[in-house]
Protein backbone atom coordinates (compact mmCIF):
# COMPACT_ATOMS: atom_id res chain seq x y z
CA UNK A 1 0.00 0.00 0.00
CA UNK A 2 1.47 3.36 -1.00
CA UNK A 3 1.39 6.56 1.09
CA UNK A 4 -1.56 8.03 -0.83
CA UNK A 5 -3.64 4.89 -0.31
CA UNK A 6 -2.78 4.89 3.39
CA UNK A 7 -3.85 8.52 3.79
CA UNK A 8 -7.08 7.92 1.90
CA UNK A 9 -7.83 4.86 4.02
CA UNK A 10 -7.25 6.84 7.23
CA UNK A 11 -9.54 9.65 6.08
CA UNK A 12 -12.26 7.20 5.05
CA UNK A 13 -11.99 5.43 8.42
CA UNK A 14 -12.31 8.74 10.27
CA UNK A 15 -15.34 9.66 8.21
CA UNK A 16 -16.92 6.26 8.87
CA UNK A 17 -16.35 6.70 12.61
CA UNK A 18 -17.78 10.22 12.50
CA UNK A 19 -20.84 8.96 10.63
CA UNK A 20 -21.32 6.13 13.13
CA UNK A 21 -21.14 8.57 16.02
CA UNK A 22 -23.68 10.86 14.36
CA UNK A 23 -26.15 8.00 13.98
CA UNK A 24 -25.48 6.18 17.24
CA UNK A 25 -24.57 8.97 19.65
CA UNK A 26 -25.05 8.15 23.32
CA UNK A 27 -24.91 10.77 26.03
CA UNK A 28 -24.23 9.51 29.50
CA UNK A 29 -27.01 9.98 32.04
CA UNK A 30 -27.26 8.32 35.41
CA UNK A 31 -30.87 7.22 35.08
CA UNK A 32 -31.50 7.37 31.32
CA UNK A 33 -30.14 5.99 28.09
CA UNK A 34 -30.04 8.37 25.12
CA UNK A 35 -29.41 7.06 21.62
CA UNK A 36 -29.86 8.53 18.17
CA UNK A 37 -30.11 6.79 14.85
CA UNK A 38 -30.84 8.67 11.65
CA UNK A 39 -33.61 11.17 12.52
CA UNK A 40 -34.82 9.36 15.65
CA UNK A 41 -33.76 9.78 19.27
CA UNK A 42 -34.63 7.02 21.75
CA UNK A 43 -34.77 7.92 25.43
CA UNK A 44 -35.00 5.01 27.88
CA UNK A 45 -35.76 5.43 31.58
CA UNK A 46 -33.12 3.11 32.98
CA UNK A 47 -33.97 2.19 36.59
CA UNK A 48 -35.29 -1.37 36.16
CA UNK A 49 -34.46 -2.37 39.74
CA UNK A 50 -37.16 0.05 40.96
CA UNK A 51 -39.44 -0.43 37.93
CA UNK A 52 -38.13 2.81 36.44
CA UNK A 53 -39.73 4.93 39.16
CA UNK A 54 -39.45 8.68 38.70
CA UNK A 55 -37.34 10.31 41.37
CA UNK A 56 -36.36 13.99 41.25
CA UNK A 57 -33.02 13.21 39.62
CA UNK A 58 -34.68 11.23 36.83
CA UNK A 59 -37.19 13.99 36.13
CA UNK A 60 -34.31 16.47 35.85
CA UNK A 61 -32.51 14.15 33.44
CA UNK A 62 -35.67 13.80 31.35
CA UNK A 63 -35.76 17.57 31.00
CA UNK A 64 -32.13 17.61 29.87
CA UNK A 65 -32.57 14.71 27.44
CA UNK A 66 -35.61 16.25 25.77
CA UNK A 67 -33.82 19.60 25.57
CA UNK A 68 -31.00 17.76 23.82
CA UNK A 69 -33.39 16.20 21.31
CA UNK A 70 -35.15 19.52 20.73
CA UNK A 71 -31.88 21.34 20.04
CA UNK A 72 -30.60 18.72 17.58
CA UNK A 73 -31.76 19.69 14.06
CA UNK A 74 -31.10 16.15 12.83
CA UNK A 75 -33.72 14.70 15.19
CA UNK A 76 -37.30 14.70 13.90
CA UNK A 77 -38.99 12.17 16.22
CA UNK A 78 -38.36 10.95 19.78
CA UNK A 79 -39.23 7.51 21.20
CA UNK A 80 -39.61 7.21 24.98
CA UNK A 81 -39.61 3.83 26.71
CA UNK A 82 -38.55 2.04 29.89
CA UNK A 83 -35.74 -0.42 30.54
CA UNK A 84 -36.60 -4.08 31.04
CA UNK A 85 -39.88 -5.86 30.36
CA UNK A 86 -41.74 -5.09 33.60
CA UNK A 87 -42.31 -1.35 33.59
CA UNK A 88 -42.46 1.74 31.43
CA UNK A 89 -42.47 3.90 34.54
CA UNK A 90 -44.19 2.39 37.57
CA UNK A 91 -44.81 5.75 39.23
CA UNK A 92 -43.07 8.34 41.37
CA UNK A 93 -40.56 7.65 44.12
CA UNK A 94 -42.91 7.51 47.12
CA UNK A 95 -40.03 7.93 49.59
CA UNK A 96 -39.46 11.43 48.17
CA UNK A 97 -43.17 12.33 48.33
CA UNK A 98 -43.78 11.09 51.87
CA UNK A 99 -42.06 14.07 53.49
CA UNK A 100 -43.77 16.81 51.47
CA UNK A 101 -45.97 19.49 53.03
CA UNK A 102 -48.40 21.90 51.35
CA UNK A 103 -45.75 24.33 50.12
CA UNK A 104 -43.08 21.81 49.10
CA UNK A 105 -45.76 19.55 47.58
CA UNK A 106 -47.03 22.31 45.30
CA UNK A 107 -43.48 23.13 44.22
CA UNK A 108 -42.75 19.44 43.61
CA UNK A 109 -45.81 19.25 41.37
CA UNK A 110 -44.96 22.44 39.46
CA UNK A 111 -41.43 21.22 38.68
CA UNK A 112 -42.73 17.95 37.27
CA UNK A 113 -45.49 19.69 35.35
CA UNK A 114 -42.93 22.00 33.72
CA UNK A 115 -40.92 19.02 32.48
CA UNK A 116 -43.98 17.14 31.18
CA UNK A 117 -45.34 20.31 29.55
CA UNK A 118 -41.99 20.65 27.81
CA UNK A 119 -42.33 17.13 26.43
CA UNK A 120 -45.85 17.84 25.21
CA UNK A 121 -44.74 21.11 23.57
CA UNK A 122 -41.41 19.80 22.26
CA UNK A 123 -42.17 20.79 18.67
CA UNK A 124 -41.25 17.26 17.58
CA UNK A 125 -43.46 14.15 17.91
CA UNK A 126 -42.77 11.98 20.95
CA UNK A 127 -43.88 8.34 20.80
CA UNK A 128 -44.33 6.55 24.11
CA UNK A 129 -43.48 2.86 23.73
CA UNK A 130 -45.16 1.57 26.89
CA UNK A 131 -43.55 -1.75 27.71
CA UNK A 132 -45.09 -2.51 31.10
CA UNK A 133 -46.51 -0.77 34.15
CA UNK A 134 -47.44 2.88 33.56
CA UNK A 135 -48.84 3.90 36.93
CA UNK A 136 -49.14 7.35 38.47
CA UNK A 137 -46.34 9.52 37.12
CA UNK A 138 -45.65 6.88 34.48
CA UNK A 139 -49.16 7.16 33.08
CA UNK A 140 -48.84 10.94 33.22
CA UNK A 141 -45.53 10.74 31.36
CA UNK A 142 -47.08 8.61 28.62
CA UNK A 143 -49.99 11.06 28.31
CA UNK A 144 -47.56 13.96 27.83
CA UNK A 145 -46.27 12.22 24.70
CA UNK A 146 -47.75 12.83 21.26
CA UNK A 147 -48.61 9.19 20.54
CA UNK A 148 -48.73 6.03 22.64
CA UNK A 149 -48.06 2.45 21.58
CA UNK A 150 -48.55 -0.18 24.27
CA UNK A 151 -47.30 -3.72 24.62
CA UNK A 152 -50.04 -6.26 25.32
CA UNK A 153 -48.57 -6.61 28.81
CA UNK A 154 -48.80 -2.89 29.64
CA UNK A 155 -50.95 -1.69 32.53
CA UNK A 156 -52.19 1.85 33.15
CA UNK A 157 -53.58 3.66 36.17
CA UNK A 158 -53.66 6.73 38.40
CA UNK A 159 -53.73 5.17 41.87
CA UNK A 160 -52.83 8.32 43.80
CA UNK A 161 -56.10 8.39 45.82
CA UNK A 162 -55.01 5.14 47.45
CA UNK A 163 -52.08 7.09 48.94
CA UNK A 164 -54.12 10.11 49.98
CA UNK A 165 -52.92 12.05 46.94
CA UNK A 166 -54.05 13.25 43.53
CA UNK A 167 -52.02 13.18 40.29
CA UNK A 168 -49.54 16.04 40.29
CA UNK A 169 -47.86 15.88 36.89
CA UNK A 170 -50.89 16.74 34.73
CA UNK A 171 -52.95 13.58 35.06
CA UNK A 172 -56.18 15.33 36.09
CA UNK A 173 -56.00 17.44 32.93
CA UNK A 174 -54.66 15.11 30.24
CA UNK A 175 -56.68 12.01 31.15
CA UNK A 176 -60.09 13.67 30.50
CA UNK A 177 -58.82 15.05 27.19
CA UNK A 178 -57.99 11.55 26.00
CA UNK A 179 -60.91 9.52 27.28
CA UNK A 180 -63.59 11.98 28.39
CA UNK A 181 -64.47 13.44 31.77
CA UNK A 182 -66.63 10.60 33.10
CA UNK A 183 -64.24 7.78 32.24
CA UNK A 184 -61.28 9.77 33.51
CA UNK A 185 -63.00 10.49 36.82
CA UNK A 186 -63.83 6.79 37.19
CA UNK A 187 -60.13 5.91 36.99
CA UNK A 188 -59.03 8.84 39.13
CA UNK A 189 -61.56 8.24 41.91
CA UNK A 190 -61.26 4.45 42.07
CA UNK A 191 -57.53 4.21 41.49
CA UNK A 192 -58.21 1.22 39.25
CA UNK A 193 -55.58 -0.21 36.91
CA UNK A 194 -56.56 -1.10 33.34
CA UNK A 195 -54.95 -3.42 30.80
CA UNK A 196 -53.58 -2.37 27.43
CA UNK A 197 -56.61 -3.35 25.34
CA UNK A 198 -58.95 -1.55 27.75
CA UNK A 199 -56.70 1.51 27.42
CA UNK A 200 -57.04 1.21 23.65
CA UNK A 201 -60.84 1.10 23.80
CA UNK A 202 -60.88 4.12 26.14
CA UNK A 203 -58.58 6.15 23.89
CA UNK A 204 -55.63 6.25 26.28
CA UNK A 205 -53.34 4.49 23.78
CA UNK A 206 -53.33 4.46 19.99
CA UNK A 207 -52.34 0.85 19.33
CA UNK A 208 -51.46 -2.38 21.14
CA UNK A 209 -48.79 -4.80 19.90
CA UNK A 210 -47.01 -7.95 21.13
CA UNK A 211 -44.19 -7.08 23.57
CA UNK A 212 -41.51 -8.36 21.22
CA UNK A 213 -42.73 -6.03 18.46
CA UNK A 214 -43.07 -2.87 20.55
CA UNK A 215 -39.85 -1.07 19.70
CA UNK A 216 -39.85 -2.12 16.06
CA UNK A 217 -43.41 -0.80 15.68
CA UNK A 218 -42.46 2.44 17.41
CA UNK A 219 -39.41 2.82 15.18
CA UNK A 220 -41.45 2.13 12.04
CA UNK A 221 -43.98 4.78 13.06
CA UNK A 222 -41.18 7.21 13.87
CA UNK A 223 -39.57 6.63 10.47
CA UNK A 224 -42.91 7.16 8.72
CA UNK A 225 -43.41 10.48 10.51
CA UNK A 226 -39.77 11.53 10.02
CA UNK A 227 -40.14 11.13 6.24
CA UNK A 228 -42.67 13.97 6.18
CA UNK A 229 -42.00 17.71 6.23
CA UNK A 230 -40.85 18.46 9.80
CA UNK A 231 -42.31 21.97 9.96
CA UNK A 232 -45.68 20.67 8.75
CA UNK A 233 -45.55 17.93 11.39
CA UNK A 234 -44.81 20.52 14.07
CA UNK A 235 -47.64 22.77 12.88
CA UNK A 236 -50.10 19.84 12.86
CA UNK A 237 -49.34 19.15 16.52
CA UNK A 238 -49.67 22.83 17.35
CA UNK A 239 -53.00 23.14 15.52
CA UNK A 240 -54.49 20.15 17.34
CA UNK A 241 -53.19 21.44 20.69
CA UNK A 242 -54.68 24.90 20.14
CA UNK A 243 -58.02 23.43 19.06
CA UNK A 244 -59.37 26.42 17.13
CA UNK A 245 -60.22 26.72 13.43
CA UNK A 246 -58.92 30.27 13.34
CA UNK A 247 -55.54 29.09 14.56
CA UNK A 248 -55.56 26.32 11.96
CA UNK A 249 -55.86 28.95 9.21
CA UNK A 250 -52.92 30.91 10.64
CA UNK A 251 -50.78 27.79 10.87
CA UNK A 252 -51.83 26.68 7.38
CA UNK A 253 -50.55 30.04 6.15
CA UNK A 254 -47.24 29.49 7.93
CA UNK A 255 -46.91 26.09 6.23
CA UNK A 256 -47.52 27.73 2.84
CA UNK A 257 -44.55 30.03 3.46
CA UNK A 258 -42.03 27.19 3.90
CA UNK A 259 -39.51 25.83 1.42
CA UNK A 260 -40.77 22.37 2.33
CA UNK A 261 -44.21 23.28 0.99
CA UNK A 262 -42.68 24.38 -2.29
CA UNK A 263 -40.65 21.19 -2.48
CA UNK A 264 -43.57 18.96 -1.51
CA UNK A 265 -46.00 20.37 -4.05
CA UNK A 266 -43.36 20.45 -6.76
CA UNK A 267 -42.38 16.84 -6.08
CA UNK A 268 -46.03 15.77 -6.19
CA UNK A 269 -46.54 17.43 -9.57
CA UNK A 270 -43.29 15.95 -10.89
CA UNK A 271 -44.24 12.50 -9.54
CA UNK A 272 -41.09 12.06 -7.44
CA UNK A 273 -40.26 11.69 -3.75
CA UNK A 274 -39.82 15.02 -1.94
CA UNK A 275 -36.59 15.99 -0.19
CA UNK A 276 -37.66 17.91 2.91
CA UNK A 277 -35.08 20.04 4.72
CA UNK A 278 -37.15 21.50 7.51
CA UNK A 279 -37.09 25.00 6.04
Amino acid sequence: MNGEDSTTSTVDTARDEESWLCHNFRRMYQNLLYETRDAIATITVNRPSVRNALNVATVKELAAAFDQAKADPAIRVVILTGAGDKAFVAGADISEIAGLDEVSGAEFSRRGQAVFDGIEALGKPVIAAVNGYAHGGGCELAMACTLRIAAETAMFGQPEVKLGLIPGYGGTQRLPRLMGKGRALHLLLTGETIAAYDALVLGLVDSVVPPESLLSKAEALAQQIASNAPIAVQLCIEAVTRGKLGDEAILFGKACATEDMKEGTKAFLEKRAPQFKGQ
